[in-house]
């Protein structure tokens, strides 16, 4: 697959990086051609300097042999002109495009996905705010997807130092647990993400992903020393787009909701549009008010506002001061890293969120759904079973396969279970599949037999 990337921000060398790693054919195209040589230098793609808006610039990229075209510039027209422009060529079969406008982006305006001929029209803005309210939901979780329309979940648990469960191999675990359905699927130790088997033990600092059907979440929870709840106090640091969205869903919720913002004139917006949300008109790093509106008390506080010094050092604030969790929003994504060290509980990146909506797309088909991990070399695939002979009736331990991947979860006639290595597995079924980066190829090549 030939994959044509416009715009060089955080977005597209995310992509680069994702599809040159899967030994896809990738060409981007941007204006700065130092950032265009360094980029080339890292990654094994190749670079084409100038506008992608230019028609001549994606003729001389070579378009007319793209199957995926993706612009994710800064500016809005540039990737709809962009897009617009590759319809002209018939192999180009798949267009998305970045924007942050949102009259792209609502069902029956004049100039929807449907109307401009766009297959994917993703925002960064809207993608947050799917994911935070996701995580508000689960609230001992610093990470989770979904799979078989909701049925399954994926969801990432921190282990602390006094958690039980520490030194016992995941082989005394389902002694221990017995019967309960749940499937360790990987363990994160100190950046390396490691497929588990039974004699992997789990660690203090370990970060731990458990695959379990939505109705044992709470049983499963129990067993690893955590208990999910929806918070009753929450706090947003930031009414812009992202803070604004979140505060109008979380309202439907019934819980109490307060957001700060600085800016007078946006807060009338706030408190025009929102029901059931208290706007506070004061800096977000104004700990005196903080505390006096009662922050110590928040069950959840979340910081998106446009500033990462100010979301990382409002989320410590409310740390310091008693909160029981952050969500914070961080545009660079290498410092995403390191702020689970300072103690802040999740770190989510708007660009990246947006490059795995965008990633989840692009890998449809007999693809269901796709989810990557944050921070790790590892993806989750829901995958439809092909119609070929190595797939009729076979015990799921006499697959085979490949090394670096794990089924955590099967669904048949939209029943769902976490399989066992006895499990039948039959064609048309759909599997949910952990995988780290070194076995992505072979997941593919193993479910497209020859």
């Amino acid at each position: 697959m030939r994959i044509m990337i416009v715009g060089a921000g955080l977005v597209g060398q995310y992509l680069c990086k994702k599809f040159s790693s899967e030994d896809r054919d990738v060409i981007l195209i941007d204006r700065n051609e130092e950032k265009l040589q360094r980029l080339e230098r890292e990654m094994n793609i190749m670079t084409v300097s100038g506008s992608g808006a230019s028609a001549r610039t994606l003729a001389e990229a070579g378009v007319a042999k793209t199957d995926l075209f993706i612009a994710v510039t800064d500016s809005d027209e540039v990737n709809l002109v962009a897009c617009i422009m590759s319809k002209q060529y018939n192999n180009v079969a798949t267009r998305i495009a970045r924007v942050r406008n949102e009259d792209f982006l609502t069902p029956g305006l004049p100039l929807n996905e449907e109307a401009l001929g766009i297959d994917l029209l993703i925002s960064p803005d809207w993608a947050m705010t799917e994911e935070i309210v996701k995580l508000v939901h689960v609230s001992e979780a610093f990470d989770t997807a979904h799979f078989a329309d909701g049925k399954i979940l994926l969801l990432g648990y921190h282990v602390n130092d006094d958690n039980s469960l520490v030194g016992h191999s995941l082989l005394e675990l389902r002694q221990i647990h017995g019967g309960h359905q749940y499937v360790i699927t990987a363990i994160i130790r100190e950046g390396y993400t490691i497929i588990p088997r039974g004699n992997d033990t789990i660690q203090a600092g370990d970060k731990i992903y458990l695959m379990v059907r939505q109705n044992d979440m709470s049983k499963v929870e129990k067993l690893f020393n955590v208990s999910s709840k929806l918070p009753n106090k929450i706090f947003i640091i930031g009414g812009g787009h992202i803070g604004y969205m979140v505060a109008r869903q979380l309202e439907e919720l019934g819980v109490e909701i307060k957001l700060v913002e600085e800016d007078t004139k946006r807060c009338e917006f706030l408190s025009e549009n929102l029901a059931n949300t208290i706007v506070l008109n004061f800096d977000g790093l104004a700990a005196n008010e903080l505390i006096e509106e009662g922050i110590d008390l928040a069950d959840l506080v979340l910081a998106v506002t446009g500033s990462d010094t100010t979301n990382i050092l409002s989320s410590l604030l409310a740390k310091h001061h008693g909160t029981k969790r952050c969500i914070t929003k961080i545009t660079r994504h290498d410092f995403v890293p390191m702020l689970g060290k300072l103690g802040i509980d999740v770190a989510l990146s708007p660009r990246q969120v947006a490059a795995d909506m965008i990633l989840r797309y692009v890998r449809r088909g007999s693809v269901v759904s796709v989810a990557t991990i944050l921070d790790t070399d590892a993806e989750v695939m829901e995958v439809v079973v092909p119609q070929h002979k190595n797939f009729d009736n076979i015990p799921l331990q006499d697959l085979h396969f490949p090394k670096g991947s794990l089924v955590g979860a099967v669904v048949r006639d939209q029943w769902t279970f976490i399989p066992s290595g006895e499990t039948i597995i039959k064609p048309g079924d759909n599997m949910v599949v952990f995988f780290t980066k070194d076995a992505s190829n072979a997941i593919e090549n193993f479910f497209s037999p020859s």
